[in-house]
């Protein structure tokens, strides 16, 4: 199976914009890739929130919204299967989620089940998190699904012996990446799995240089360079 990590531009706010990222992405890649992936809150951008509740509902998307239903019939459309984080509403609630979709269906909802993707000193009772763990199937490969901070705040829950895709929104400056971060997040995802797939958007406001990995052992086996736009695939072997 071939996985394509998207690290694309997004805008804060933008949904229209961000659907046409993640289309043109589909363009670039029909043929080459299986899935294709991109970071936490995507849709919306990371920093999409308010915290006013009464704004922030606006924002936020239901699995049957028009938005949703469109990258469904794109994941149809192109023959290929859409990984995407974005700001989740259900009734009056509000979750950082990451939707699988794949020939127009929703094959797994997942919602983020630590606390780093709101600033909770702000926020009241709407904005959750999920409370389950777990594994969606493509093309018979299982397939673990970790939102950013998970994988540090609830590392356990995540340990699996399948491939890790890791959609995160980390905006360390390129220095900060060089000097630790890089290392540092290899580091980590080696005590989950095996091979973590992580996806970074890029943006610029805030500024983050994105630079989506492949790990394997704890090491990095392939990037994309930093603030530059980019699909990195990664081949993954079908189970023995």
């Amino acid at each position: 199976m071939r996985i394509g990590l998207v690290s694309f531009v997004c805008k804060n706010r933008d949904i229209s914009f961000n659907m046409s990222q993640i289309e043109r992405a589909l363009r670039e890649a029909q043929g080459k890739v299986d899935l294709l992936c991109f970071g936490e809150a995507y849709l919306q951008g990371f920093d999409c929130l308010c915290w006013d509740y009464a704004v922030d509902k606006e924002m936020a998307l239901e699995l049957n919204s028009q938005a949703i239903c469109q990258l469904r019939e794109w994941s149809k459309a192109y023959g290929t299967a859409l990984l995407t984080g974005y700001i989740e509403r259900e009734k009056e609630c509000l979750y950082s989620s990451c939707a699988v979709i794949d020939d127009g269906e929703i094959l797994y909802n997942y919602r983020r089940i630590t606390k780093g993707w709101k600033e909770y000193w702000k926020t009241d009772g709407h904005y959750r998190e999920g409370d389950q763990a777990g594994e969606f199937t493509l093309h018979n490969h299982k397939i673990m699904l970790a939102l950013c901070g998970d994988l540090w705040d609830c590392l356990e829950k995540f340990k699996t012996d399948r491939l890790l895709i890791w959609p995160v929104y980390v905006n360390f400056t390129v220095e900060e990446w060089n000097r630790q971060e890089m290392d540092a997040y290899a580091r980590q995802a080696s005590l989950a799995a095996e091979q973590v797939l992580m996806v970074n958007p890029l943006d610029h406001e805030p500024q983050n240089h994105g630079g989506s990995f492949y790990f394997r052992d704890g090491k990095i086996v392939d990037r994309l360079p930093f603030d530059q736009e980019g699909i990195l695939v990664v081949e993954i072997a079908d189970a023995e």
